[in-house]
């Protein structure tokens, strides 16, 4: 099992079981959510060349803000669309 924290003030951390690591990243769709932060757009364009090499197709999605959860909406279009997900924050 793995605790996961919300940074949004919660009382209890949930417990979820952790989901298995694909084997391969080749013909899967990787998400890519950029934070909106500075510079996290450099860093997402250099994992999308990396993935894309190792022959998965790439979807980028960014945050308005990075003060605030990404919107429903985005979350379900990225749940939907997705079969992994990385999360880009710099600065």
């Amino acid at each position: 099992m793995t605790v996961v924290l919300d940074p949004t003030s919660e009382l209890r951390p949930k417990t979820r079981e952790r989901v298995a690591r694909p084997e391969s990243l080749n013909g899967l769709t990787v998400g890519l959510l950029d934070i909106s932060k500075p510079r996290s757009d450099v860093f997402l364009n250099r994992v999308e060349e990396k993935l894309t090499g190792l022959g998965a197709s790439v979807k980028r999605y960014r945050k308005p803000t990075f003060t605030k959860p990404a919107p429903v909406d985005l979350r379900h279009e990225i749940a939907v669309s997705c079969d992994a997900v990385i999360e880009a924050l710099a600065d």
